[in-house]
This record gives structure tokens, C-alpha cells and sequence, in this order.
């Protein structure tokens, strides 16, 4: 199956099972804009949690935060976000489609680097154990020349982008023979900014000193709150401090199910350092949230780093973890070295000093910043779309499955009398009480065990337990693990401490620690 219908099945299975809708669908529905379901809630606060635990409640020197959406409206002036938050926006004349500029081109590039990708598999193909990547790519024409072409585009692109030279971004969409993905024509209007602050006004009434935005970002937050939490909490540097929240931007290219919306939520940490230090903290927050992402087990070849292009105004280094998504290799979380441009910043538009006395050397600095801020609802889809599996089984049936890692998992156990009689639904209600306290679990007594086993599958509950006539009599119960679909039969005793081992946090927590 090619990934685009991959992608469909799964915005399918996400409406039919309960993760995700179109917000206010009965409405027709709002562009770019979903609810989370009840499977979807619950997967994204585990997913929210495990993130909150490995970045604070892991590190003694991180402490978390929670902001107000809503902030003096002189925060994103001292940000760079009412000037420089735009993004380059063209529009095609025969579709009436808008594209953002910058998205073309670094597609077309992708399309590029897909047929180096193609050669050097094909290549790895045919010479099997002795071939060498390396080696390959540094000596096969086919790839130099690509690896030419792409390298071109994006240093001129680079150039123009560093320059604001909007016209050089159009010339290199149409030398570059780009088409429109809807009509297939080369007919572009001029490139343009566009702001992507949502704004609003406070108050009775609607004047310009009124007006405030919502946030674009949940970084300045904590920018504003650094010394109200490094005195209270009496930090030394280096510490960082963590929050998760919505963010709004006015995206006008909205697409790709719930990877680019107008609203949605962060999980950031800002780590503060001495100046000089950034580098090495850089590196560390890389290797430290590549390990985070690896520990959820979809394999370390769908992820990659992928440094900047362009450097934000506030950057001195920048890099994006890509994952490798149906529709390719696109960001999931960005990882910059801030420098000492925020806090600076708000001071000068503050008035307040933001600044550490540093007691070992005796002196006052504005810290620098390195920020790991990823995209809960990005992380949510790159789970969801390796997690869905369409299997063949032994007697010629399909099984929809959500291999999600079980400490993920929506419900952790679904509990299924074999007949809704004969005592089996009591002893099955006994069942969910004793497990209840510590894991998501659920009821189902109807249509077939198969038919049950399908739809757990299907959300990607990790154990189903069923109660049949000998539950009554020796106080066992059979066990149906969902990955390997093997079923045991353990005494209900031993139920907590199985399913704990499986579906904890810890298990997962311990192999992030380093030693």
C-alpha cells in the first residue's frame, strides 16, 4: 500500500475509533482546526506525561511552569514576533491555491534527495553486506549530480532568505520549474509576508491600545518568568524550566491532518547557561531528546537531525529532529541555541534587569538559552501513523492494529466476560475495580470475544483479559497480550504486577538515564 493511502486509512481509523475529529463538524466543520476524541485524549496526556516526566521530573535542575496564553501585548514586540513572524506566502493564478514559498522549494529538494535515497538502495541491493554508503555516495555520478543540484538550491535559497530578497525565492520556484500540486502549472503570483499572530482584543472596548494576541508560542512564558523563578525556587545555573500548553498561529497553508494547525500545543524547555557554555549544552539537549524519541521504539531510521538553513534572528545554532512521516521526512522538534537575545530583549523593553549573579565567579550575567520545544500534536501523529498496522494473518484475515508502546496506550485493559450471565459480568466488574486505581481499563460484553479482540486491537489496548466458566472455579483468567495475539492462563492475583510491568512509565523512565 503507498503511504498516501496509508495516511487516509489512518484519518480514517482515528474518526472511527474515537482519537480525532474535525472540530465542529456538524457545521461543516473549521479548516486546520480538530478536537481529540476519547482514545486521543487520553493518548496525548500519556504522551504529554512521559514527555513532562523525562524533562522534569528526571532532572533535579528543571522544574516546570504553567502561563497564561494571554500576555502583555509589548512581549512580542520585545520578541521579534509583530515584526519578523511571517511566513513567504505565494499563490498559484490558475488554482487560486496559497502555498508558503519556502515549503515548495524544500519539497522539491526532498523530491531530489529521494532519488540519491532510491540509487543508494538500490545499491545496497545488489552488493549486499560489502556495500559502503560512504564510499558510494562520494563516487556514484548519478548521486554527485543530484547532491550538486540540491546543494545549489539550497544555498541560493539560504541566500535569499538571509537577504529578504522575496524576489530571488519566486525566481527560484519558477527556475526550479515547480508546479502547483493542484492545477500543474508554472503560472506564480509575486512572494509575500504574511504576520501569523492571532489578535484579539481585552477589554470593552475595541481601540489599537487594546489590542493583544494569543500566543504564537509558549517560549516567552518563560522568558518573562526567569527571575520569578530562579529566586523562588533559588536555581543555579545551569537549570531549565519546562511547560506545555496551546499556541495559535494563523496558518494560511493549514494541511497534512493534524501536522500543521492553527491551533495547537508545545511541550518547551528553556535550559539557561553561562555564556560560552551554549555549544555544549546544545549538543547534550540533542543527543538527550534523540534518546527521548528512540525510547518509544519505532527505530532510529525514522529520525534524522537537519540544521538550518536560515538561522532565526535570535539563533546562533539551529536544528530540527525529522521524522519520517507517511508524506516524508518533516519536522517534529526543533532544538536552538537562543544566545541571550530573549532576556535581553525584555529588558530593554521592560526596564527590569533579567539577570544571574553567578557566586563561583563572582559576577552578574544575562544567561544564554538553549530551547528542545517539540509539537504535541506533530508527536501525536508521528506515534499514531507507525503504530497503525494492517495485518495478514495465518487464516487469511486482516487485523487493524495500534501498536502503540504500552505505557501510551489509551486503555491499558479491556476486561471480557465470555457470556453476559452466569456470574461472568460480576466477577469481570471484580476484575476493573482491582485495576482500575492504577491503570485506564474497560468494559465490553458485546458481540463475539473475536469481535471484542479486534476492536482492543484496533486503539491498541496492550491486554485484554477474559473471564470464562473456569475463572469461577479456580480464580484464573485467560491473558491475550495484542502485539504477539498469545493468550496464557494467570491466577487474577497475579494480574496487577503483570500488567504494571508492562504498562508503567518507570520501565521506560530507567532507560533514559544514563548508567
Amino acid at each position: 500500500m503507498n503511504p498516501d493511502d496509508i495516511f487516509k486509512n489512518i484519518i480514517s481509523h482515528s474518526k472511527e475509533y474515537g482519537f480525532i475529529f474535525q472540530s465542529s463538524e456538524i457545521y461543516d466543520g473549521l479548516s486546520a482546526v480538530y478536537d481529540y476524541g476519547q482514545m486521543g485524549a487520553e493518548l496525548k496526556k500519556n504522551l504529554r506525561d512521559y514527555w513532562w516526566k523525562a524533562m522534569v521530573q528526571m532532572h533535579e535542575n528543571i522544574v516546570g511552569i504553567d502561563s497564561a496564553i494571554f500576555m502583555h501585548p509589548t512581549t512580542w514586540k520585545a520578541s521579534g514576533h509583530v515584526d519578523a513572524f511571517n511566513d513567504p506566502l505565494i499563490d498559484n493564478k490558475d488554482s487560486k491555491k496559497r502555498y508558503r514559498a519556502d515549503v515548495l522549494i524544500e519539497e522539491h529538494v526532498a523530491k531530489i534527495e529521494g532519488k540519491i535515497q532510491k540509487e543508494v538502495d538500490k545499491a545496497r541491493e545488489r552488493f549486499g553486506e560489502a556495500f559502503n554508503e560512504a564510499t558510494f555516495r562520494e563516487t556514484n555520478a548519478r548521486v554527485l549530480e543530484n547532491q550538486a543540484k540540491a546543494d545549489a538550491i539550497l544555498a541560493r535559497f539560504k541566500d535569499a532568505l538571509e537577504k529578504n530578497n522575496l524576489e530571488e525565492v519566486r525566481q527560484i520556484i519558477i527556475d526550479c520549474e515547480i508546479v502547483c500540486p493542484v492545477s500543474g502549472s508554472k503560472n506564480w503570483t509575486e512572494v509575500r509576508q504574511f504576520n501569523l499572530m492571532f489578535s484579539t482584543s481585552m477589554g470593552a472596548v475595541t481601540e489599537d491600545s487594546n489590542v493583544i494576541y494569543l500566543r504564537p508560542e509558549t517560549a516567552q512564558g518563560i522568558f518573562v518568568n526567569f527571575l520569578n523563578v530562579q529566586k523562588s525556587g533559588r536555581m543555579k545555573v545551569p537549570f531549565g524550566i519546562a511547560q506545555t500548553g496551546k499556541a495559535f498561529r494563523n496558518e494560511i497553508v493549514a494541511r497534512q491532518f493534524i501536522f500543521r494547525m492553527r491551533e495547537f500545543e508545545q511541550m518547551e524547555m528553556q535550559f539557561f547557561v553561562r555564556p560560552g557554555t551554549e555549544m555544549e549544552w546544545y549538543n547534550y539537549w540533542k543527543a538527550t531528546r534523540m534518546n527521548w524519541h528512540n525510547s518509544l521504539g519505532f527505530g532510529q531510521a525514522n529520525y534524522r537531525f537537519h540544521d538550518h538553513i536560515k538561522l532565526a534572528h535570535y539563533a546562533n545554532a539551529a536544528c530540527d529532529i525529522e521524522f519520517n512521516f507517511p508524506f516524508g521526512f518533516k519536522e517534529l522538534e526543533g532544538i536552538h541555541s537562543r544566545t541571550d537575545f530573549d532576556l535581553k530583549a525584555h529588558e530593554k523593553f521592560s526596564g527590569k534587569k533579567l539577570q544571574y549573579f553567578d557566586p563561583e565567579l563572582n559576577q552578574n550575567y544575562v544567561p544564554y538559552v538553549v530551547e528542545t520545544s517539540v509539537g504535541l500534536d506533530r508527536l501525536f501523529l508521528a506515534v499514531l501513523s507507525k503504530a497503525y498496522v494492517e495485518e495478514k494473518l495465518e487464516d487469511g484475515t486482516t487485523r487493524v492494529a495500534l501498536n502503540l508502546p504500552a505505557f501510551l496506550a489509551p486503555i491499558k485493559v479491556a476486561v471480557l466476560p465470555l457470556v453476559k450471565k452466569d456470574g461472568l459480568p460480576e466477577k469481570a466488574r471484580e476484575i476493573i475495580n482491582l485495576l482500575k486505581y492504577d491503570n485506564a481499563c474497560t468494559y465490553d460484553e458485546k458481540d463475539t470475544i473475536g469481535k471484542r479482540y479486534r476492536r482492543q486491537d484496533a486503539i491498541g489496548t496492550p491486554f485484554c483479559i477474559t473471564i470464562d466458566h473456569q475463572t469461577l472455579e479456580d480464580n484464573t483468567v485467560t491473558i491475550r497480550h495484542r502485539d504477539t495475539m498469545q493468550q496464557e492462563r494467570v491466577s487474577i492475583e497475579q494480574l496487577p504486577q503483570i500488567v504494571e510491568e508492562k504498562v508503567s512509565f518507570k520501565k521506560a523512565l530507567q532507560g533514559l538515564m544514563p548508567g
